[in-house]
């Protein structure tokens, strides 16, 4: 009996001690230049596309932005000022990135931009989490009765330049031998309609891109085909610049609680279920609501975004203001055909590659 009071007493005794050490070393946690920057302007600078429909869109009829990529923006504005609708948006081209990332005109970008080694070193940026796992592909017209990228041979593909998409053409026409002339174009708006007013008979960039296009600008989307070869790999995310980690860290982290949110069923409906109520005991609300997900809505005493200069709920006000990334999805890209069942933007859970290190 000694022994295991011994035993009980040292247990109480490391849980004082380390939980008490966790809690100073998240108070003592600094927030970097950009954050104490969007802090003090009271808004996020967010470099975003505006004619890309489902993901960087400016609706012309409102002048706002909506898509897929401007509510990854809006999280990180909910995450630091509570409010979704504190972000200055910066419609960027695609030469237009480097530049905007290294001079620190905008605080982070989420723009259909794909992660690679040379940005990652030469615009001095840091990356965070792939949010749409995507790859490049090639659309025609159905009336040119191919079916595949070598049967475009002889003919003229528009493509847009400073791009990934680019240098991934021409890699492609090159290892295949094809005769295939590019018709570059500075942005997507310009390639697309050269690829309508027939200066081409195809274009390439992301398939993403390719199915907002067909289905958001073309007369008749039936009249044009995404032939099915994929030729590289495009992860595309949020990236800012290396001048500031810790807000890189909560980029990062913001992300991770949208797919960890899907995860754990916890949606903009149903979020109060999940929170510990007014007079509740702790060992009550333990019985009903994980301890992962105490975390990561930063309940019961947890920490959460104390680790990142934020409020230990920012979490709850995140999915609040935007849902969980498979309402963020449904939202944005169901409406464009693509499909998320099985795809690679699945859950790890359902086959995909979604996944969020534990919020511990």
């Amino acid at each position: 009996m000694m022994k295991k009071a011994r035993l009980l007493i040292l247990a109480s005794l490391f849980v004082l001690v380390f939980g008490g050490a966790m809690s100073v070393i998240a108070q003592d946690r600094v927030a970097g230049p950009i954050t104490t920057a969007i802090r003090e302007r009271g808004s996020l600078i967010c470099g975003v596309n505006k004619s890309v429909r489902g993901f960087g869109f400016q609706n012309p009829d409102t002048g706002d932005f909506e898509g897929f990529d401007i509510d990854f923006c809006r999280a990180v504005a909910v995450a630091i000022l509570g409010d979704p609708t504190a972000v200055d948006f910066r419609p960027l081209n695609a030469d237009q990135r480097q530049a905007a990332i290294q001079t620190g005109e905008i605080d982070l970008m989420v723009r259909n931009t794909t992660w690679t080694a040379s940005r990652d070193v030469d615009w001095g940026a840091i990356f965070g989490p792939t949010n749409f796992y995507d790859g490049q592909g090639v659309m025609t017209r159905v009336d040119l009765g191919v079916s595949s990228i070598a049967e475009l041979d002889g003919t003229t593909m528009c493509v847009q330049s400073g791009t990934t998409t680019e240098l991934n053409i021409t890699d492609y026409i090159s290892s295949n031998g094809l005769d295939i002339e590019l018709a570059v174009f500075q942005d997507a708006d310009a390639t697309w309609e050269a690829y309508i007013q027939g200066r081409c008979e195809s274009w390439t960039t992301d398939k993403s891109g390719l199915a907002a296009y067909r289905i958001g600008n073309a007369e008749n989307p039936g009249d044009h085909v995404i032939l099915p070869e994929t030729i590289s790999k495009e992860p595309l995310g949020p990236l800012s610049p290396q001048s500031d980690p810790q807000f890189a860290e909560i980029v990062a982290w913001t992300v991770y609680g949208l797919i960890q949110a899907e995860e754990s069923g916890i949606t903009s409906a149903n979020i109060d279920e999940f929170l510990m109520k007014e007079g509740e005991a702790p060992e009550e609300y333990s019985r009903r609501v994980s301890p992962a997900t105490q975390r990561l809505l930063g309940q019961n005493g947890n920490v959460g975004g104390g680790y990142f200069t934020l409020k230990p709920d920012f979490m709850v006000d995140v999915i609040r203001a935007v849902g969980n990334y498979g309402e963020i999805y449904e939202r944005n890209l169901a409406p464009l055909g693509l499909t998320r069942a099985g795809s690679l933007n699945d859950l790890w859970t359902r086959g995909g590659l979604l996944y969020s290190p534990p919020f511990r």
